[in-house]
């Protein structure tokens, strides 16, 4: 499975020399990778907003950036490189 583009999703950012170059969530230092190892260890989107200190809207806007780019076709140009979107 080809990796997302998360410069596409507008709740995150990812700024060189900030959280060691992770995407963290716009205006936080929180990875958004926490959120999804949170969820796989079995934490609810409430204890990640209270551990977190991060809104629902964030947290939301990232599951569901990552959910319309894994339902996203996946395109394979001739060299066998694949693209999310027309190359």
């Amino acid at each position: 499975m080809a990796s997302l583009d998360w410069s596409q999703c507008p709740a995150v950012e990812s700024i060189p020399g900030k959280v060691s170059g992770a995407w963290p969530l716009r205006d936080t230092r929180m990875p958004i990778s926490v959120i999804f190892e949170n969820l796989e260890y079995g934490a609810s989107i409430e204890e990640i907003m209270e551990n977190y200190h991060v809104t629902r809207e964030q947290i939301q806007a990232v599951l569901d950036f990552a959910a319309r780019s894994a339902a996203a076709p996946v395109l394979v140009d001739a060299s066998g490189m694949a693209h999310s979107r027309p190359v």
